[in-house]
């Protein structure tokens, strides 16, 4: 299993409303969460104009979400961090 930060999170809710039209149940499977993580999240990247509410139960990443996700991706090529628990290979 791996450890994902907040960040790695994030990432993953904004490309899964990239485009628009992402319902709660698309964003929670794309990103792995319950849906109690999944509103706390939402709630935060809402907050901070990073994802909209379109209205029909739908999100999507805004040109803010789109920036904060580039950054996101030349940081991990960058400086990737590879953090494992258990790992069995032998």
């Amino acid at each position: 299993m791996k450890y994902r930060s907040r960040s790695e999170i994030i990432a993953l809710l904004l490309e899964g409303a990239n485009g628009g039209m992402a319902t709660k149940t698309k964003l929670m499977y794309k990103a792995f969460l319950s849906f109690n993580q999944l509103k706390e999240y939402l709630a935060v990247l809402v907050e901070n104009g990073l994802i909209e509410y379109e209205g029909n139960q739908t999100y999507r990443t805004t040109e803010k979400g789109m920036h904060m996700l580039q950054l996101q991706n030349k940081l991990e090529e960058i400086a990737p961090i590879n953090y494992t628990i258990g790992d069995n290979k032998k």
